[in-house]
């Protein structure tokens, strides 16, 4: 029998789906929330995707047509993939590339090129999965690709090829001009995380002691398994390090209008030194106005100032705290909330409950401190206890390492 491949690249079209129909499209069940999935599309926006093209949001699908690409800026190692399409308009044509490329390595991509994939207002469905041949690590480095058509015959070219299975994945749209799709429940699950918590105990993890006063918090793994943080301040730090990852976790603010947050690329052994996840569920009683600055991709010079209204109180979790508030609130004072941050390079994306908040990349000139320019350099994850009033507990900790370092 043939070894399994290294990587395993299913991509398979289903026939016209119905059932998805009668549900409430670009919504994700709490049984998938808690499984780690993602919305892609939120229903009413491109937001997340880089298009340079044709794009709208209309009643709750995604239209996308034109002569450039629509990206979805989600650089990942291992995932799957579930999306619904219907074609809308021209033959059908599309190319579908997913690319894997390190700053340091010529970019490497392989293209599907879907034909005839439906009739206008006729939905099918796309799943995709690629994921590590764990039994056979070592075995090399190769994407199979094969699909069929609605009508059950092939609809594009096999083909085995070999990329670097630690280099994240990029996908991207390209529609031919005449040609537009529609595509919604647009759903991914990052894949190939480990846990940093082990729900019995603190190991893999330190308390900042060099400052007493801001040492008081208590760190305890509770009954059920969970990290509860109380009273503040104080800083809990994993003892690994991370640059470029995929973060998940459960969190609960054990009480109303609590602050908290999750930093990652700290400066190891400093008080709460690195960009910060916010946790803070509170609304404004009015509209927050905040200030965004904005820097010359190339450059990284400072270009301009502008001022966003916003919905938090804070900031509110899922944001960047004091780089960019999120944009929506999906998280609720006292009960449980999955947050998603994913860290590459300089682009910054976090989900609460799914929900897209922070799609941002830090143009600032580089620094070793994230407070004070765009920090690149690998560091721990941290926890923060705020305040005195600090109640919070944390379970299903586990990170996805996107730079194969850890």
């Amino acid at each position: 029998m043939r070894r399994l491949l290294a990587v395993l690249f299913v991509l398979s079209l289903a026939a016209p789906c119905r059932a998805a129909d009668d549900a409430k499209p670009n919504t994700l069940t709490s049984k998938e929330i808690a499984e780690g999935w993602l919305l892609l599309f939120d229903g009413d926006t491109s937001f997340g995707w880089k298009v340079d093209g044709e794009v709208r949001a209309e009643k709750n699908e995604l239209f996308l047509g034109g002569s450039k690409a629509a990206t979805v800026t989600l650089p990942l190692t291992h995932f799957e993939l579930r999306l619904e399409y219907r074609n809308v308009e021209g033959i059908g044509a599309t190319n579908l590339v997913f690319d894997r490329s390190l700053a340091k390595l010529p970019r490497k991509s392989f293209t599907t090129i879907f034909t005839g994939i439906g009739k206008e207002s006729v939905w099918s469905v796309l799943t995709l999965k690629v994921e590590p041949d764990l039994a056979n690590p070592a075995s090399g480095e190769s994407f199979q690709m094969k699909s069929q058509m609605e009508s059950g015959k092939p609809g594009f070219y096999q083909n085995n090829a070999k990329y670097g299975t630690k280099d994240p994945l990029t996908l991207r749209w390209e529609i031919p001009a005449g040609n537009k799709l529609a595509v919604r429940n647009v759903k991914l699950k990052p894949l190939g995380f480990k846990p940093v918590f082990n729900g019995k105990d603190l190991t893999g993890w330190k308390k900042f002691e060099a400052d007493p006063k801001r040492a008081k918090s208590r760190f305890t793994v509770t009954e059920d398994g969970w990290l509860s943080i109380k009273n503040g301040p104080g800083d809990l730090q994993t003892s690994g390090e991370w640059a470029d990852f995929v973060l998940q976790l459960d969190c609960r603010t054990n009480g109303d209008n609590l602050n908290s947050g999750v930093f990652f690329r700290c400066i190891p052994g400093e008080y709460q030194n690195g960009y910060e996840a916010q946790i803070q569920n509170q609304r404004a009683k009015g509209q927050r106005t905040y200030t965004i600055e904005e820097h010359d991709p190339r450059t990284h010079k400072l270009l301009d100032k502008k001022n966003i209204a916003n919905w938090s109180q804070d900031y509110g979790t899922g944001a960047i705290y004091r780089r960019i508030p999120a944009r929506r609130a999906a998280a609720k004072d006292r009960e449980w909330f999955a947050m998603t941050v994913v860290a590459h390079g300089r682009h910054i994306a976090t989900w609460v409950n799914g929900i897209q908040m922070v799609d941002w990349t830090d143009n600032r000139p580089e620094n070793d401190n994230a407070r004070n320019g765009c920090r690149l350099k690998k560091g721990p994850i941290s926890l923060q206890g705020h305040d005195p009033t600090t109640d919070l507990s944390f379970r299903n900790i586990r990170i996805a390492d996107l730079a194969g370092r850890n």
